[in-house]
């Protein structure tokens, strides 16, 4: 595993929360670490293969002002997802939220899925929010947040050729309401977002794909991924307190 710390110039870092992004380095992640920031959040970002999209989204963040850092970790192997957690926690002191972004999608027919497919979709999906849970619990004040990103798709599935990803994303919701009883006692809240179609790099680019899932909306539109970090960033501040446990999908209508 590799770090990249904030720059070396930076002042002293003021008493302010810090965050985990799993998987930040583009996407919904790089969204969600650029928003946190601006909210004055100190963030850590995890990536596995995109090193250098890790480190345009760090300097991004400290040419804003903010303080970040890019750690490469594979978010099926538990030991890396530990070894980011103790990183962020030497780096800021703590670790007060955890977003659990990580994940694969690919897809393929059902009767000819290898088990392989199947298991490695599992472990990043799912074993990766369970680890990074457990790892960042040691550095987790009371009242911290967990916030995994789940998606529509474990609610409704449209299309064929998902068994391994409606499988996992229907796990990570079970698995909110599980933490949730699990942490109460701390004042940990933990809480799932789903969302629906949503214009990343990783979109696909076949239009009559993406004239399907338009037109599956209500709102006849892809979401950004600005907008799934604003209810990150709602579901990690003080208003949200007192939810926990919850699945809060955000699909432009998607799933009605």
């Amino acid at each position: 595993m590799s770090a990249r710390p904030a720059q070396p110039s930076a002042p002293a870092l003021p008493e302010h929360k810090s965050a985990l992004i799993t998987g930040g380095s583009r996407g919904i992640g790089a969204a969600i670490a650029t928003r946190l920031a601006a909210d004055g959040i100190r963030v850590a970002i995890t990536y596995n293969s995109s090193g250098a999209a890790a480190d345009q989204v760090v300097d991004t963040i400290t040419a804003a002002g903010g303080h970040a850092l890019a750690l490469r970790a594979d978010s099926a192997d538990a030991d890396q997802v530990r070894a980011a957690a103790d990183a962020t926690a030497r780096e800021y002191g703590r670790i007060d939220i955890l977003v659990n972004n990580a994940g694969i999608g690919a897809g393929g027919p059902f009767e000819d899925m290898p088990l392989e497919h199947f298991d490695r979709t599992m472990a990043v999906n799912v074993r990766g929010p369970f680890a990074a849970s457990q790892a960042v619990l040691p550095h987790m004040p009371d009242h911290g947040r967990i916030i995994n990103i789940g998606s529509v798709f474990a609610d409704r599935t449209p299309f064929g050729a998902l068994s391994a990803y409606v499988t996992s994303k229907a796990a990570v919701a079970g698995l909110t309401r599980a933490l949730a009883r699990d942490l109460g006692s701390r004042g940990i809240t933990v809480n799932n977002i789903q969302p629906g179609p949503i214009s990343t790099d990783l979109t696909s680019t076949d239009t009559h794909v993406r004239e399907i899932m338009t037109e599956g909306t209500a709102l006849r539109r892809f979401g950004t991924p600005e907008e799934i970090a604003g209810l990150v960033s709602y579901l990690a501040g003080p208003d949200a307190s007192y939810i926990t446990g919850a699945t809060i999908t955000a699909d432009g209508g998607y799933a009605v």
